[in-house]
This record gives structure tokens, C-alpha cells and sequence, in this order.
């Protein structure tokens, strides 16, 4: 099989001689440090996506995405209005919702959170993170609530208790004064979505909820989106809307937290990149090396008519060999640790949760591809000036004491 000259001589110096130990060890390590620095930023980034993503189904699975409200956050809901926002790009649901926020008091303690009226003959995530109760038990008139796990432990309530909801923001007149707008809600189901959301989100029937903010008969907060990705948002907040309607979405309550994860996942990123790079660079001290030992080889290759690009070939395909083997098993070896991470981890008898759980982890190929890529890349940049140094070899002087 053909093979050009310059290829077939740096994959033989790539191996080395018996007698080039050292050499073959620096370069050994090279590759090693590439393997390593990418397997690591292949298994961080994996389990970086994990958290994103167990965050977004966690947290913006139950809460609205985004509404389509009027300025006064009051809508009549018509038919074509419901249509026309169906018909947005990306929404694959979309509800009636009131939302507001609350504060919930029990026998045993106050707190604060988002009420959120449904439509329990609709569609809605909530039912799918209940550990008690049913949907259906929000009917209308009969005032029953739903509270998350954590709010309830705080409260001390379980299923059956009552509680009062007070609305500021839906005040009324009495002759005590102006008081906040309230009802006594009876807990008929509890739900657990494993975030902080279970301390701050009620969920209760879209009639009740309306009718405790004092909206007027059969008006809503708004149309409730749900979308094929939740950072969809950011595009769709740009378009213009018709009616006069107003848009809000996730990123007004939870937008630092995604953000604070999304400016982790780069630090970490960059970090470990780094260390890629450095393991990259350390090809240069093992070329040189080479390069220093390989003289009279060179020189002779050169009276024998090889240029000098030829020579810089020879040694940018030892180099960069090194990194082409490191990125590929490490990104492969990165893969794999983090597709098992977690039964890795349990062989090995360590636990990163101290009650149940497990470590989030997703793999993205086209992320893997790019790490590899750019391994790599920075691999091949730091054959660039030992290779050169090779080319610039003269045949006389370093023949000259030979």
C-alpha cells in the first residue's frame, strides 16, 4: 500500500527505536496527558448537561414557561386568541392559567409562594409529580390545593388539613380596613418534583384561584405555553404579538439560576480546557527532543533530495499522531465513564448523595466531537515550531562532527 514518504517516516519515528526510551516515554505521556485532560472535560461537560437538564424538566416542567397576558394581566378567553397562540412557533400545549403570587398560613406556619390556578380537564405536568392526591380532585367551588413537598413539611400539613391563602395584591374593603383577599383551602394532594420549587408553588383550580383574585367572571390570567424546549423562550419573546397581548416568561424567576448553571458549565469548561492545552504543549518539549536526536537523520533525508516542507511533515505527523490518539481514546473513554458513571461509581463504593439519588449525566456526540476536535487542533499547533526547527536543519552543520 502507498504511503507518502513523510507520513511513513513520522509514524516510524513515532514509535521510536529500542534505544529511544526516554523519548518514546515523554512522548508516551504526552499522549497520556491529552487521553486524561479530555476524558475529564468529556465526563465534566456530560454531567454539567445532567444538572441543566434535570433542572429544566424539574423546575420549568411545572411551572409556566410563559404566559400571553394583556397589560392589566386580564384576558377574556376566546377561541381565536387560543388558536392564534397555538399556532406560534415550537408550542406544543397551550392552557388557560391564573397566577399570582400568595401567602399560605397553616396552624403551624406562614409562608410565601406563586399560586397557580389550572384547568384540571386540561393538560398539565403537575399531575405527573403528584405522590398524592388526583387532578381531578381540583373541582371547581370545592376549593382544594395542592402543595409541594417541601412547603407542606414547613407548613405541617398533610393531605385533609386546611389552610388560608391570602392574596395581597387582591385587597378589599372592610370596616376593619383594607385587608388582603383570603380563603380557606382544603390540601387534597401533594406533589415532589425533587427541586425548590416544592417549597413555593400551589397549585389549585383555575375557578377557585380566579375567584380569590378577584378577576372578573370567566377572565384569566393568561394562556399558559408549553413548548419542545423551555430555552425556546428566548426567541419567541422577540416576535411581536397581535391583540395588544404582552408576554412573560420563565427567565423573570428563574433566569439567574439557569444562568448561574450556564456560567458553571463554561468555568468549568475553560478549566479544563486548559488542562488539555497544557498536556497539548507538552508535545513540544518531547519534539524537541526528538528533533535535537533526529538531526543527522534529517540532514542525510535532505541530501537525498527531501525538502524541507517534506521534514516538516514528517515531524507534525509525529506530534500531532500523539494528540490524534489521546483525543479520540479519551473522548471515547469520556463517553463511556459517563454514560456509567453511576454504576462506577457504586462498584467502587462511593456516594456522592447522602439519601438516595443519583449523579445526572448526558451525553451530547456533537459535544464530544468538538472537544475532540479541538484537542486536536491545539495538538497540531504545538508541532508548528519543533517541526519548523527540523525543516530549517542544515545537512552540513549537523553533519559536521559526525
Amino acid at each position: 500500500m502507498f504511503h507518502p514518504v513523510s507520513v511513513f517516516i513520522g509514524l516510524r519515528y513515532l514509535r521510536g527505536r529500542s534505544g529511544d526510551r526516554f523519548s518514546r516515554f515523554i512522548s508516551y505521556m504526552s499522549t497520556a496527558g491529552i487521553t486524561i485532560g479530555v476524558l475529564s472535560l468529556v465526563t465534566v461537560l456530560s454531567v454539567m448537561n445532567g444538572f441543566e437538564g434535570q433542572l429544566k424538566d424539574r423546575i420549568l416542567g411545572v411551572l409556566p414557561q410563559a404566559v400571553i397576558s394583556s397589560t392589566d394581566n386580564q384576558i377574556t378567553p376566546l377561541d381565536d386568541e387560543r388558536e392564534y397562540v397555538a399556532s406560534l412557533p415550537h408550542v406544543t400545549q397551550v392552557t388557560p392559567v391564573v397566577r399570582g403570587e400568595a401567602i399560605i398560613q397553616s396552624a403551624r406556619g406562614l409562608s410565601a409562594g406563586m399560586l397557580v390556578g389550572i384547568e384540571p380537564n386540561e393538560y398539565d405536568p403537575i399531575a405527573y409529580e403528584l405522590i398524592s392526591g388526583n387532578v381531578r380532585q381540583l373541582a371547581a367551588g370545592e376549593y382544594g390545593i395542592f402543595l409541594g413537598s417541601k412547603l407542606a413539611r414547613e407548613l405541617s400539613v398533610r393531605y385533609g388539613d386546611t389552610v388560608r391563602i391570602m392574596v395581597t395584591n387582591a385587597s378589599q374593603y372592610t370596616p376593619l380596613g383594607r385587608i388582603p383577599s383570603q380563603r380557606n383551602f382544603k390540601v387534597v394532594g401533594v406533589f415532589n418534583t425533587g427541586s425548590d420549587v416544592d417549597g413555593q408553588l400551589m397549585v389549585a383550580n383555575i375557578q377557585d384561584t380566579a375567584r380569590l383574585m378577584k378577576l372578573k367572571k370567566g377572565n384569566i390570567t393568561g394562556w399558559r405555553l408549553f413548548f419542545e424546549d423551555p430555552f425556546q423562550v428566548t426567541e419567541l419573546a422577540k416576535m411581536p404579538l397581535e391583540h395588544e397581548m404582552t408576554w412573560s416568561d420563565w427567565r423573570d424567576q428563574r433566569g439567574e439560576l439557569f444562568q448561574a448553571v450556564k456560567m458553571e458549565k463554561n468555568m468549568m469548561g475553560l478549566m479544563l480546557g486548559l488542562i488539555v492545552a497544557i498536556a497539548a504543549f507538552n508535545i513540544i518539549s518531547a519534539l524537541i527532543m526528538v528533533v535535537m536526536e533526529k538531526q543527522a537523520e534529517v540532514a542525510i533525508l535532505k541530501t537525498q533530495g527531501m525538502t524541507s516542507n517534506q521534514v516538516l511533515v514528517i515531524f507534525m505527523v509525529q506530534g500531532a499522531s500523539s494528540g490524534v490518539i489521546g483525543a479520540i481514546v479519551g473522548g471515547t473513554l469520556g463517553a463511556l465513564f459517563a454514560s456509567n458513571i453511576n454504576v462506577i461509581l457504586s462498584t467502587l463504593g462511593l456516594s456522592l448523595f447522602t439519601v438516595g439519588g443519583s449523579l445526572p449525566a448526558e451525553v451530547e456526540p456533537l459535544q464530544v466531537c468538538v472537544v475532540i476536535i479541538l484537542a486536536i487542533l491545539l495538538s497540531l499547533l504545538a508541532t508548528v515550531f519543533p517541526s519548523y526547527r527540523a525543516a530549517v536543519v542544515q545537512p552540513a552543520e549537523a553533519l559536521r562532527y559526525e
